[in-house]
Parts: C-alpha cells; structure tokens; sequence
C-alpha cells in the first residue's frame, strides 16, 4: 500500500489458534496500524476455513482499536456500481458451517449487536471516499453468505426483495 512503512511482522499466538497470516506492523500516515491478509498471503485459506476468532484476538493482542475490513462484494442494488463503496451500517449473516461466537464452553455472555457497525469509523471511511473521489455510499445492508460459492439466481432476487445492499 503506498505510504505504508512496514516495521515488522509479528506472529500472534491465541486460544483460537494461528490466525490467517503473521501481522504486520507499520505506519500510515504517521499512525501505528497493523495489516492482516484475511486469506492469508497467496489466498490460501477459503471463506468458511477462515479462523476469524483468532484473527480478531490477534488484532487485540497488538492493541488495535479499530478494525477495517475491506471486501470485493457483489451489489444487489442497480446504484451500487462496479468500483462503487458502500460502508454498511447493518448486515445480515447467513453463514451456517462456522462457529458464530467468542462464548461457550462454560463463558456465557450475551453482545447487544443491533448497532454493529461503529459510527465514528463508517464516518471516517465516507469523509475518506470524498477526498480521494470514490463513489461512497454511508449505510446499507451487507449480506454475509456461506462461502466460497456465490448465490444462485434465486437466492440473488430473495435478497434483493429483502432489501440487502451488497452481498459477499
């Protein structure tokens, strides 16, 4: 990424074991961020294989506030276009092959989630598109489905009746 200055890499340890790739540690724009490929260097590591628990507590383990998630997504909306960014402020997960949570094995807890998306870094992410002159959308519906297939038709119209923004 340019004006990305690579400090290190770190490899993270956690009770979920090895995440996706070691992090790497930098600066951007003179702020400490930390960078983790989510398929793993070469894309390696398919959608449902994605170990997300031990990607996120890595993240933690180094201090990181914030995460951005970038993602090549589908659009189910004729005004979301090809290059368009959309920064959802809701989504729908219809995942079902993977573990859905951090509890269990006697950790009970329950997350409020109806907001779950973070005000302050959609905001930043939409003032970002702006500046850089990319068509940005703030808010809309994304919809997590099993991967690594795509939809059929079918499923396509069903979501789009439902009113889903994007789908990935």
């Amino acid at each position: 990424m340019p004006g990305f200055d690579v400090q290190e890499e770190r490899v993270v340890s956690t009770p979920w074991g090895s995440p996706s790739d070691a992090l790497v540690v930098g600066r951007l724009a003179g702020k400490e961020v930390a960078f983790l490929s989510r398929h793993g260097r070469g894309h390696r590591i398919s959608p449902s294989e994605l170990n997300f628990r031990a990607n996120i507590y890595a993240m933690k383990a180094l201090g990181v506030e914030r995460i951005i998630s970038l993602s090549a997504v589908g659009s189910l909306k004729e005004e979301h276009r090809p290059l368009d960014f959309v920064i959802p402020d809701q989504f729908v997960d219809r995942t079902r092959g993977r573990v859905s949570t951090f509890f269990g094995e006697g950790l009970v807890a329950h997350v409020g989630f109806s907001h779950p998306i973070c005000p302050q870094l959609a905001k930043t992410a939409a003032d970002a598109c702006r500046v850089a002159e990319v068509n940005g959308t703030l808010g809309g519906t994304y919809l997590c489905m099993e991967g690594p297939a795509f939809s059929t038709l079918a499923e396509s119209n069903l979501y789009r009746s439902w009113g889903m923004d994007v789908i990935g």
